[in-house]
């Protein structure tokens, strides 16, 4: 069947490209295929060069490119040839008044805009990519789909010929195409908005987060399901975005799921927050053990592993350096859903592929910074993401406000648990010793409760440890619960307008009392 439900016959087509990749075998198909093409500039210059038919542009319009190749398709005799409705006597017989002839193919790709703003091009240069032409001869097709395909990369080539030689497109995929050209130019303006947003005079008072913000993001893989078996769920990806969890390279293991991907994400930047060797297992998008160790990946894992056993089951594990044979197979012996890391020595995805389910990744180290996004009902929060870089992140000016200072090693133990703290949902307690956490406080409602959790899941460990609070200590009663089990010395933000009780809790108990004046809530 022809005509607007069947097949689509291609007679005449439009090629304008920037990206020249498959080209010359483009137009010699289309032309084996008795297919009529009309060109731009360098694309019909590529085209005629091969020996290939093509007719440029201007011999359409009657008209030269002009204002630097800024004019060259924006005239009726191209956009009437697009957008003319060929189901429609009306439309046929005005292009027939006119002497215009209507287009069945549209192949454009566009400028690079996003690569000339990533290269570091100056404003004007970055300017000159932004086309204009492209996105309009390709949102003219999309539209009109119901007499024209149009393709916008040269992996839809092989597609355009094959269609060529089985008597042109059908409806559904015009419509297919016409959707992605249409995801093709909303991506490319979305670049451009933000792109140009940026370079406008800063607020007054200066504001850190955009006053307009969009983005783009291309589904890559659908999840078996959600949180729970009721719910969809899918993975998208930012192509533009710094590469991380999302673009991480799979070697072995069963697909990944979505409680997998929020906890290997809450795993790798965990590991990430620490200089040294640093191993996290997190189950829950919480910590169960973070360690780090000065001697091997295999000692980081062991140390973390210690921290809670029973939790560690089924978790997920990550690794700031390459995965070790020696901790690939301590991995091995336990239940873990997710193993990641940058890079494996020779043997240890042999071991770790020993067992049939475990999800092995590899990624690239995550960015520090950003942006956080979280959808509400009805909107969107933004946010800086957290970092440990603020000047309180550093011992150097932290304030000592109750007992003696602490020694190389205490402050070495204080430091560590600080920067795991960000790891934790709040309120979070952290309890560490010799480099990795021995207790840890988790997404209690009070603090008081959190050191409770962590003292319980800490043991006889806590005694000579030190600990960590996210956040102010409101009252005594939290850095209570850690003195009397043995803590003896503790770190958190201070602020809180009892800071002096708590400060004399301190005292009477004898621990070492530092305030940071930073804080990390993670929620």
């Amino acid at each position: 069947m022809t005509g607007y439900y069947g097949r689509r016959p291609i007679r005449r087509a439009l090629i304008s490209v920037y990206d020249k990749t498959g080209l010359v075998e483009l137009a010699s198909g289309l032309r084996e295929a008795g297919v009529d093409i009309v060109s731009t500039g360098s694309t019909a210059k590529t085209i005629a060069d091969k020996g290939i038919p093509v007719t440029p542009v201007e011999y359409v319009t009657g008209f030269p490119e002009v204002l630097e190749g800024r004019v060259k398709t924006l005239h009726p005799h191209v956009h009437a040839g697009l957008l003319a409705d060929t189901r429609k006597p009306d439309h046929m017989a005005a292009l027939g008044r006119l002497g215009i002839q209507p287009f069945d193919l549209v192949v454009v790709n566009l400028y690079p805009f996003a690569e000339t703003v990533a290269s570091g091009a100056d404003i004007d240069e970055c300017v000159e990519q932004i086309d204009i032409g492209g996105p309009s001869m390709v949102r003219a097709a999309a539209k009109n789909h119901a007499s024209v395909a149009v393709v916008v990369e040269p992996l839809g080539y092989d597609g355009v010929l094959a269609a060529a030689r089985a008597g042109g497109f059908t409806l559904d995929e015009r419509k297919r195409l016409a959707s992605l050209a249409f995801r093709h130019t909303a991506e490319y303006d979305t670049a451009v908005a933000g792109w140009m947003a940026s370079t406008l005079a800063p607020e007054d008072p200066p504001q850190p987060l955009p006053p307009w913000f969009g983005g783009a993001w291309r589904r890559s893989a659908k999840l078996r399901y959600g949180e729970n078996p009721h719910q969809h769920a899918a993975l998208y990806v930012d192509d533009g975005a710094w590469p991380g969890l999302a673009q991480a390279e799979q070697l072995h293991g069963k697909e990944m799921s979505y409680n997998n991907f929020t906890d290997a994400d809450a795993a790798w930047r965990a590991a990430f927050d620490h200089e040294e060797i640093c191993v996290a297992i997190v189950k829950h998008a919480n910590p169960c053990g973070i360690a780090i160790s000065a001697i091997s990946v295999a000692d980081a894992h062991t140390k973390a592993y210690e921290c809670d056993p029973v939790s560690a089951f089924g978790g997920v594990v990550a690794a700031n350096t390459a995965v070790s044979v020696e901790m690939a197979e301590a991995v091995a012996e336990i239940f873990t859903e997710v193993i990641i890391a940058p890079a494996y020595d020779e043997g240890a995805v042999d071991v770790l592929s020993g067992k049939k389910n475990i999800r092995i990744l590899v990624a690239s180290e995550p960015m520090v910074g950003g942006i956080d996004m979280r959808q509400i009902s009805g909107g969107m929060l933004l946010q800086e993401r957290d970092a440990l870089d603020a000047p309180g992140d550093d011992p150097v000016n932290w304030t000592l406000v109750a007992g003696s200072p602490a020694g190389v090693e205490e402050l070495a133990d204080l430091k560590f648990a600080w920067r795991t703290c960000r790891a934790v949902k709040s309120n979070a307690i952290v309890i560490a010793s010799g480099g990795a956490t021995v207790g840890v406080g988790m997404g209690q409602v009070n603090r008081v409760n959190a050191a409770r959790l962590a003292v319980e899941r800490g043991g006889d460990r806590v005694r000579g440890a030190v600990a960590a609070s996210d956040a102010f200590f409101p009252f005594p009663d939290g850095l209570e619960v850690l003195a009397s089990a043995g803590v003896r010395a503790v770190v958190h933000p201070g602020g809180s307008m009892r800071d002096d009780i708590v400060i004399r809790a301190a005292r009477e108990a004898d621990v070492t009392l530092y305030h940071t004046g930073a804080r990390h809530f993670a929620h």
